[in-house]
């Protein structure tokens, strides 16, 4: 898997809103672990409530600053988040791990 490419197109799904083809990047046992909003969200059941309330209910975009390639099973991207939330953009970061070319395991961290 072409991890960089992986991710560039699981942006444009988020930005795109697309529930469904976003719930596609995930593996059914996945964990979304996001201490910002003091949650796990675990599955495809929980990784949908997850980006329904924050992405598409914040009309989130999310902008890549960079991506590190960490191994062939894990990233860590820096972003930028615009949106209907108090802020209005944040930088966060967000640690990716890999099986089976799905995310199994997603760690966001807003800065």
């Amino acid at each position: 898997m072409d991890i960089n490419t992986f991710l560039q197109s699981w942006l444009v799904t988020s930005n795109t809103f697309d529930t469904e083809a976003y719930v596609k990047y995930y593996d059914e046992s996945a964990v979304i672990d996001d201490p910002s909003v003091g949650e796990k969200f675990r599955g495809h059941s929980g990784i949908r409530k997850y980006f329904e309330d924050y992405f598409v209910g914040y009309n989130t975009q999310t902008k890549i600053i960079k991506i590190d390639i960490v191994d062939k099973e894990s990233a860590h991207l820096e972003a930028f988040f615009t949106g209907n939330f108090s802020e209005r953009g944040i930088g966060g970061t967000l640690d990716f791990t890999f099986h089976k070319d799905k995310i199994i395991h997603l760690k966001a961290d807003l800065l």
